[in-house]
């Protein structure tokens, strides 16, 4: 059986393990697990003995009162969920227990009268029921009086289900003790000792739960007493039952060993790769790169693990750390404060000719300010002095009035996995475009998202958009040319940018950055030289992080074909190829 021998892989993802309870207790109800049970326990009576037995049972509790007559209708074999050992019959809730639901109890009520007493029936209501073999919560505080005989009372062994609202059919256990429960909790009176494990095994099994939301009705959503008691319900010989309940908890406890060893397993990488980066952040990068690299394959097997590196790449390049052998053996190249002065006269030239105007000056920088150290070459500068001497930073057209065919604007929707997509661009009224010209775009701007929740998320704009515009929501930033612009989209996109924005970020509703705190943003740069060795080594690392990360899709796309071939197997191919 496929899917029993491939438990390890398929556990290998953690959202498997719930999926493949109820695969085991779809194998359970269709008799799949104890083929090799019957054929060693011929001489076993059939479940059309046991039915007549429960008819007769049922008979007898109506004639004394202790149930109601109800009408439920015979089974349609045309409608059954599927084939059935030739020793099992089929039958409804209904004919194999007694259905009723609990008793509501108004919020005051249960507090002044029932909370904290020392004895009495506990009251269970849905949130003290779990998921399939999860315990119910007894200790909830709430009790009803042993005397008080209003309530109905599920005893030991009934099998609880929600019958409304999200928990629907989801929510089921068997209870340990006599109780009173609530009114949107369905309780079965089984007959002739049918075992409540193996009626908790049909609830939780793909046929069952499908088949109870096909009955639901309503805007909340629920089953009536009636829709549930005539669903179908697969009935094996006692013994059989029993049988099944064993090789079940077998399998579950397997399943659940595996789970822990998985989780076990994730965490100790997890913890290795914090480690590791955090070695790498500060220790000698060469050293820590040297001794991680053998281990990336097998340590990095999680997207949320690729996710950190991918980060500690990003940080270490913008504080130098990823080119300090660079700078040991390039010791004659011009320090980046060469590079400053030539920016600024540029821009110093160009108040002169009166081509633009001058800025207002912004403080120097702080040593407070200041978030990490840098190598002896960089120097810190604020993002504003980094643009073109024609441009500033700031954001797009407020209101824009959309066209068929006007100027393109981008929107912080249009900024896809680090690009600009055009497929969905949208345009705006050249009239009320020309009026927001400080953010015509530039082949080569680095647009920034700065507000929402992608606040941050970067792109370049590419040739074909040039001459287009922004909305309100985006930031421009054309960098000076002295500069590489990948190198300042790396700052930006490195925890140190990232949490920068978000530490700047104003208004409760739609959290966005400052456009002016956005300009005072602190940024070390080192010369045009780094800067592109940077770049590139940035590239490399990135590179490597993207084919670590189609491993794990591909892996991971392997254990999903996997359990859809397990799927098929239980549900339409024969089990016992």
């Amino acid at each position: 059986m496929k899917l029993i021998q491939q438990f390890k892989e398929l556990t290998n993802l953690p959202k498997n393990a719930e999926q493949l309870k109820g695969l085991i207790l779809q194998l359970a109800i269709q008799g799949n697990l104890t083929k090799t049970w019957r054929g060693e326990h011929t001489n076993v009576e059939s479940a059309s003995v046991l039915l007549e037995q429960i008819k007769a049972e049922k008979e007898q509790l109506i004639k004394e009162k202790t149930i109601r007559k109800d009408n439920i209708g015979i089974v349609d074999m045309d409608k059954v969920y599927f084939e059935i050992p030739d020793s099992w019959a089929w039958a409804r809730i209904g004919n194999i227990g007694f259905v009723f639901n609990g008793d509501s109890i108004n919020k005051n009520l249960k507090e002044s009268k029932y909370e904290g007493l020392s004895d009495g029936y506990p009251y269970i209501a849905t949130k003290d029921v779990g998921y399939l073999n999860d315990p119910i919560n007894y200790e909830n505080g709430i009790k009803i009086p042993f005397n008080e005989t209003q309530f109905k009372i599920a005893q030991k062994g009934s099998v609880l289900i929600c019958s409304e609202g999200g928990s629907a059919g989801k929510k089921m256990g068997i209870v340990e003790e006599d109780v009173c429960f609530g009114n949107k909790l369905y309780a079965i009176k089984q007959f002739a000792n049918i075992y409540p494990t193996y009626i908790q095994a049909v609830y939780g099994s793909k046929s069952f739960q499908n088949a109870f939301k096909e009955s639901m009705t309503g805007i909340i959503g629920g089953i009536s007493r009636n829709n549930f008691a005539s669903l179908y319900f697969p009935l094996p010989p006692l013994d059989e039952q029993k049988a099944i309940v064993e090789i079940v908890e077998q399998l579950f406890e397997e399943l659940e060993q595996l789970e822990v060893q998985t989780k076990l397993r994730v965490q100790l990488k997890e913890d290795y790769v914090t480690s590791a980066l955090r070695e790498l952040s500060t220790q000698s990068t060469e050293q820590a790169w040297t001794s991680l690299i053998p281990h990336f394959k097998e340590f990095f097997t999680e997207k949320g693990t690729v996710k950190k590196l991918r980060e500690t790449v990003l940080q270490l390049a913008v504080q130098g750390k990823l080119t300090k052998k660079w700078r040991a053996e390039n010791p004659d190249v011009e320090p980046a404060s060469a590079l400053l002065e030539k920016i600024k006269a540029e821009k110093e030239q160009l108040i002169k000719e009166k081509k633009i105007k001058k800025e207002k000056p912004l403080p120097p920088i702080h040593a407070d300010e200041i978030p990490y150290e840098l190598p002896d070459s960089w120097e810190w500068a604020r993002c504003s002095k980094l643009t073109k001497p024609t441009s500033t930073i700031t954001y797009g057209i407020l209101k824009p009035v959309w066209v068929s065919d006007g100027i393109p604007t981008v929107r912080i929707k249009d900024m896809i996995n680090g690009e600009i997509s055009l497929e969905s661009i949208v345009y705006c009224d050249p009239k009320r475009a020309e009026k927001f010209s400080k953010t015509t775009l530039l082949e080569g701007d680095l647009l920034i998202a700065k507000d929402g929740g992608t606040l941050g998320k970067t792109a370049f704009v590419q040739k074909e958009l040039t001459g287009g515009n922004i909305t309100q929501h985006v930031l421009r930033f054309s960098i000076n040319a002295n500069l590489d612009n990948v190198f300042l989209r790396t700052v930006i996109d490195s925890p140190y940018g990232q949490e920068y924005m978000k530490g700047e970020t104003k208004g409760a509703a739609l959290p966005g950055v400052n456009v002016g705190d956005f300009r005072k943003m602190p940024i070390g740069i080192p010369s045009l030289e780094e800067q592109k060795v940077i770049v590139e080594k940035v590239n490399t690392f990135l590179s490597f992080c993207d084919q670590l990360e189609r491993a794990i899709e591909e892996s991971t796309i392997q254990i999903e074909q996997l359990m859809q071939s397990c799927l098929k197997e239980v549900f339409e191919g024969d089990i016992n190829q």
